[in-house]
């Protein structure tokens, strides 16, 4: 009801829409029954009969009784008209009729006087739900009985004048002057208001209100005297009826207020004692009940709006009650008291003694935010808690005069951005002081002082106020809100999702992000600012500790490059200034077991912890330190991220970032905290506590990695801003360089001198190859400068990250450098060459994999970079000293021959696949029935392979194993295998050995991607994929790492088997290809082993045992597609063919005679489909093994192959040509004819028994058949068949024997 300033006259919407502010709701009666408080507001004909005054508590609850009731004196109204008796005095008969819209309407009559009706349907409708019908109806009422009051006013004879109708009233209630209508409808509004039927209350407000405003006859006095009789209670009444009466008083004396009377009587009289009346009657009836004092205090703030400040003083403020009431608030803890003080004290602007402790005086923002009176009325605060979940009324008062709208608007400006003057005072205006204060002392009395250490409920309403804050808050006040109690207790209450505040802080944290995302002016101070206070008092853990992604919000939204650089310094001076870390650090151990919030009691922040000694309090706020410093470097590189900002205003960010990570991880302050540098015009400023080694180091990963993204960058860019931007490793070799030349600061650690002199080495290499690549401009040898540049910063920071690990790299790679780029010109490898160095290139690969073992991920893609650039030039050595590194083995073999311990450098028998000859093979041990190995998918043994590391290597030098080489007669290339194999001697580091290997091979074999892709038709990619394919069948790579096998396969998949390209230089020997393909059918041939896993084999194992078996078969099938393409290619010699057909010719041998041959029919059919002149080749020799096959289902399984062979002879597509030459088909047939009519004659001799056999079989003469036909070979083919053959033919397969006859 506090709204804004209203005349007498004011719209019945304004006082309809705020009948119902700040009143509990009535709840639903019972069984559909309506107490008495619900007077016969209805207009119904039956009930219109009102009790008396004083009677109204008389009146039964049920509807039933009040019908009876009036049908009773209907009955004896008519029972004394029959016997002819007048009415008694001071009564008048009602004689009623229902006009045709079934209205009730006062009939009129002689004792009228011919006063107007009035219609009764107005009080029903002032019921209604529907608001436009309750203005209506209440705006139609008031201007009936305006008219009837006027048309009375003019009778000659008031006392003779009746109405029709039955007043209850009697003559002596103040209102004479009153038309009968008009007095009848004040008594039905003002019963009306304790009716909680629909809308009643709303409604009958309304037109009270409307009316006592409209009509003066009504006097002030009568009106609130006739509402304390209509609506006493009295002791009989049940809880609900009092409930009732009292929302009815209070009502009417909100539509009193409302209505301007009061402020009309004033101006007639300035001495009335209406108002000090009316005051006391509101204080008295808030005192009844706790619901009733905010909405009277509402009522009287009506007042307080209309009636001017002398009035207010000479009577609302002199009321006893209301003085009575101010004195005892701060006892009781009154929030509604100090609600209507302030309002008071603001119309009035006068300190008056009737305020007592509630307001300082003298009164002033300064002096009510203090903290002496914010104690003396904390307790009037928290106990506005009763309303909850609604917000007292008291807080927005209380929220305006912490943060005036007006100081707001007019110096938000002045205060986000001081000026020149108040920078260099350091001093704030005395508006911002005084502001900044009261925001402390609230926060710190009342919102963790009383609110914070209270109970839940009280815990509810502080995130309540705090939103309230949120609209009005500047970026300077958001530290002294979001406090360390506040924070600790929202991550309290976030960290368990049971609790009962959970949704409460869930919602806090919505409408806080919503805020700071619909604010524009101001948006990335207050970003910045909230981020800080939640990291700075969870020590950079707030996501962490309350599981969401917050922080990771806020950070991300920084976007333009003037947020970004306000986020970088916040976080640097938060870094430098230690003053805001939280010196509490037993506070934080809930953080790691969130505590439970399921207790009723309420819950406090502990904000007593103590330490025993002041060392431990240094230890703690130190570790603290190191938690929320982490965080910060951390996050200096996130939020470049998500920023939408040009490659320029990036680059300028990162040149910002780059700086504070070298000062601050590499140098410390030898003197003081700061120093000036005359050379950069810069000044440069250190924690007053060193900054731990750990923290340091951090900061060079960070810088490592500002530099390998600065890199990726930069190659997205186009050629012609490259060269303004690309100077990102250059500035920090440069900036390095002035930051030595200073003598009050030092490294954060001491370098021995070969770090040292590895350092001074790699700036000078720096410096050597910028002057290359400004000199090459953008050509490639200027992207191998640039690579090689980023590779010498990356390890300078190396170095200073790991003393002592990385001098002899170091000064390799620096080597490297000079004579690399000294060839450049000449080529790697030309000119003088001298035959005991190595290449520059070797060395070069050599430094790379010294490098890659145990080096950050930004230095391996330095490094991956750096060989992307040379691959092309790598020479055979290089690459096999990589494959050796995959080839490698902690395990031994399990079948180790000693003859053939030699390297495999060379890749002839890459695939080291076991022969097995003299091994039996049984047909339970294969799987094997004899009649069909379909089963083998089914089977729930799992059976393993077995691979040996033999083979022969004809080109390779070595004549002695890796296993028998001592440590130091290793390539130096091999330092880190060596360390590996140390550790696998001591038994606690094999798991550790192992890994690191693991992760060894998938750092190389990352480089080995690279290569490929480089090279894809280039002949060393034979010997690639010969080195990786045996890695990859090798079942010790299989145990160590499953990752491992994965990765492998995929580059076999992708960068060879599947590439576009392939080698096809003239330098790749045929023999090489033979014994490749030779290997890999073996492999596809090679059968299952049951591993021995017990008697229950564990599923896992039996899975990842079929899954190998599966991978190593497809490798092989894929490799014998790609092998053979790489000799289509080539375009041997018949003669040199021939090596091929005696592979695929002892594959058949093995797949027709034995048992062990496992190779799927379906492989070798696509492989006669993909080179048709295998299968031509090889068609009577196929045809011979299917004739004399020692076991019949492999000679069923082969007729696919025979089926497969006669589709393409028939017609006959040469390799040459591919036309179709039917001569040439007819002649190839005709030289296999007999052999064909032998084979029909042994598969219709000897017809399976099986179903699904005996189709095969007809499936084969049917293809047979036509083939014969379609080349006119018919008679020849029935004659070689002979008579036997013939008569065989018909017996067995008749329809299709007949049908190619008669053709």
């Amino acid at each position: 009801m506090a709204g804004k300033k209203r005349s007498g006259g004011e719209s019945s919407d304004e006082v309809e829409n705020n009948s119902l502010a700040n009143v509990p709701a009535k709840k639903k009666p019972k069984n559909g029954r309506r107490k008495t408080g619900e007077r016969s507001d209805s207009g119904d004909a039956n009930s219109q009969a009102a009790a008396p005054p004083g009677v109204a508590s008389y009146a039964k609850d049920m509807e039933k009784k009040k019908k009876r009731k009036a049908l009773d004196k209907g009955r004896k109204r008519t029972a004394l008209e029959k016997e002819g008796i007048a009415p008694q005095a001071g009564a008048v008969v009602l004689n009623s009729k229902s006009d045709e819209n079934g209205k009730s309407v006062a009939s009129p009559s002689s004792s009228t006087g011919g006063l107007p009706d009035l219609p009764l349907n107005y009080f029903r409708e002032l019921a209604s739900a529907d608001i436009s019908v309750r203005k209506t109806a209440a705006e139609s009422l008031v201007l009936r009985l305006q008219d009837i009051q006027t048309q009375y006013e003019t009778l000659p004879d008031k006392d003779s004048v009746s109405d029709g109708l039955m007043l209850e009233a009697e003559r002596n209630d103040g209102l004479d002057d009153c038309a009968p209508h008009l007095r009848y409808t004040l008594r039905r509004l003002i019963r009306g208001v304790s009716s909680s039927r629909e809308c009643a209350r709303q409604g009958f407000a309304l037109g009270l209100t409307l009316l006592v405003g409209a009509i003066s006859s009504i006097k002030a006095e009568s009106l609130m005297k006739l509402i304390v009789d209509a609506l006493a209670v009295s002791s009989s009444m049940k809880g609900q009826d009092v409930k009732e009466c009292l929302l009815g008083r209070l009502f009417a004396y909100g539509a009193l207020a409302r209505s301007g009377r009061l402020n009309k009587d004033w101006l007639h009289d300035k001495y009335t004692p209406i108002i000090k009346e009316f005051t006391n009657a509101v204080i008295s009836l808030a005192g009844k009940k706790r619901y009733l004092q905010e909405p009277a205090v509402h009522v009287l703030l009506d007042i307080v709006e209309k009636l001017p400040a002398e009035a207010l003083l000479n009577h609302v403020a002199e009321a006893q009650e209301l003085r009575n009431w101010f004195e005892q608030a701060t006892y009781v803890g009154n929030p509604d008291a100090l609600l209507l003080a302030l309002k008071l004290r603001e119309k009035i602007s006068v300190d008056h003694p009737v305020f007592g402790k509630l307001l300082p005086v003298p009164f002033s923002s300064a002096n009510l935010f203090s903290a002496d009176h914010l104690s003396s009325i904390a307790n009037c605060l928290k106990e506005s808690t009763f309303c909850q979940p609604r917000v007292h009324s008291l807080w927005p008062v209380i929220v305006d005069r912490l943060l005036p709208e007006t100081v707001h608007t007019e110096d938000a400006t002045s205060i986000s951005k001081p000026s020149k003057k108040a920078k260099r005072t350091g001093k704030s205006s005395p508006i911002e002081e005084e502001m900044t204060k009261n925001i402390q002392n609230f926060c710190e009395i009342i919102i963790e002082g009383t609110l914070l250490s209270s109970s839940h409920d009280r815990k509810h309403l502080a995130f309540d106020i705090l939103l309230l804050l949120l609209p009005k808050l500047r970026a300077s006040f958001v530290p002294s809100v979001l406090s360390y109690k506040f924070v600790q207790c929202l991550m309290d209450i976030l960290s368990t999702k049971d609790s009962w505040m959970h949704k409460v802080a869930q919602y806090f944290i919505k409408e806080l992000l919503d805020w700071l995302r619909n604010d524009d002016d101001y948006y990335d101070a207050r970003r910045a600012a909230v981020t800080m206070a939640f990291q700075r008092h969870s020590l950079g853990k707030f996501d962490i500790i309350t599981r969401t992604k917050t922080i990771k919000d806020l950070t991300s939204e920084f976007e333009t490059e003037d947020g970004c650089r306000f986020f970088l310094q916040n976080l640097m001076d938060l870094f430098v200034d230690e003053k805001h870390v939280p010196e509490e650090p037993s506070d934080m151990e809930w953080a790691l077991e969130p505590c439970s919030l399921n207790s009723d009691q309420s819950q406090t922040t502990d904000d007593n912890s103590e330490i025993d000694s002041k060392e431990e309090e240094s230890v703690g706020t130190a570790e603290n330190s190191d938690l929320l410093k982490s965080w910060v470097i951390q996050s200096l590189l996130r939020i470049l991220k998500d920023a939408d900002m040009g490659p320029i205003s990036t680059y300028r960010l990162k040149q910002h970032i780059l700086k504070f990570l070298v000062v601050q991880g590499l140098f410390r302050a030898s003197l003081g905290t700061e120093v000036t540098s005359f050379e950069l015009q810069e000044k440069f400023k250190w924690p007053k506590t060193a900054t731990s080694t750990a923290l340091c180091k951090m900061c060079i990963e960070q810088l490592q990695l500002l530099l390998s993204h600065s890199q990726k960058s930069v190659d997205s860019l186009p050629k012609d801003i490259v060269r303004e931007l690309d100077g990102l490793a250059s500035y920090f070799m440069k900036f390095l360089s002035t930051l030595q030349n200073i003598p009050s600061i030092s490294l954060f650690c001491s370098l021995n001198e070969a770090d040292e002199k590895a350092v001074r080495d790699l700036q000078e290499t720096e410096r050597k190859l910028s002057r290359e690549e400004r000199y090459y401009g953008l050509f490639d040898d200027a992207r191998k400068s640039h690579a090689m540049k980023l590779l010498a910063v990356q390890l300078l920071l190396q170095v200073l990250l790991h003393p002592g690990e990385f001098s002899e790299a170091a000064y390799e790679l620096a080597i490297c450098c000079d004579k690399a780029f000294d060839d450049l010109l000449k080529g790697f490898g030309e000119g003088e060459a001298d035959d005991e160095a190595p290449e520059v290139i070797d060395v070069l690969v050599d430094t790379l994999l010294t490098l890659l073992p145990q080096t950050s991920a930004p230095m391996r893609s330095a490094i991956e970079e750096v060989f992307k650039c040379f691959c092309h030039d790598v020479t055979n050595n290089g690459l096999l000293r990589m494959l050796r590194v995959i080839k490698k083995d902690l395990k031994p073999a399990r079948h180790q021959d000693p003859e053939s311990d030699l390297d495999d450098d060379d890749g002839e028998d890459c695939l080291a696949i076991e022969e097995e000859e003299n091994e039996d093979i049984d047909e339970a041990e294969t799987g094997e029935t004899g009649e069909s190995d379909e089963q083998m998918d089914d089977s729930e043994a799992v059976i393993g392979i077995q691979n040996a590391d033999k083979g022969f290597n004809e080109n390779s030098d070595d004549s002695e194993s890796d296993e028998g080489m001592d440590d130091d007669a290793m390539f130096r290339m091999d330092t880190y295998l060596a360390q590996i194999f140390r550790e696998k001697k001591n038994q606690a580091g094999g798991e550790t050995a192992q890994s690191q290997l693991v992760l060894f091979k998938l750092r190389v074999l990352s480089l080995l991607e690279i290569y490929l892709h480089e090279n894809p038709g280039h002949p060393q990619v034979l010997t690639v994929y010969s080195n990786l394919a045996q890695a990859l069948v090798n079942p010790n790579t299989s145990e160590s790492s499953e990752q491992l096998v994965q990765r492998i396969w995929s580059i076999v998949q992708k960068r060879i088997l599947k590439a576009k390209e392939f080698p096809k230089d003239e330098s790749i020997q045929l023999s090489t290809l033979v014994s490749l393909l030779e290997k890999n059918l073996k492999l596809a041939a090679k059968p299952f082993k049951r591993k021995k896993f017990g008697t229950n084999p564990p599923k896992k194992k039996q899975s990842a045992a079929w899954n190998r078996y599966k991978m190593v078969s497809n490798l092989a099938q894929n490799s014998t597609y790609w092998i053979l393409k790489i000799i289509d290619a080539r375009k041997f010699s018949e003669s040199e063919l021939q090596e091929i057909l005696d592979v695929f010719q002892s594959a058949l041998v093995g797949y027709f005679d034995t048992k062990k041959s496992h190779i799927k029919v379906e492989f070798l059919e696509e492989v006669f489909r993909r080179r048709p002149w295998i299968g031509h080749r090889l068609f009577g020799f196929l045809l011979d093994k299917c004739q004399n096959a020692k076991m019949e289902f492999r000679r069923i399984e082969a007729l696919d192959l025979v089926a497969e062979t006669m589709r393409s002879l028939a017609p006959l597509k040469s390799r040459d040509e591919q036309q179709t030459n039917e001569e040439a088909s007819s002649k190839a047939m005709k030289t296999h004819l007999q052999k064909l009519s032998q084979l029909m004659k042994v598969l219709v001799l000897k017809m399976p028994e099986k179903q699904a056999r005996r189709s095969l079989v007809r499936k084969c003469c049917h293809r047979i058949f036509q083939t014969v036909s379609k080349l006119k070979l018919t008679k020849s083919f029935l004659k070689k068949l002979g008579p036997d053959g013939q008569s065989a033919c018909e017996s067995s397969i008749s329809d299709l024997f007949l049908e190619f006859k008669n053709a």
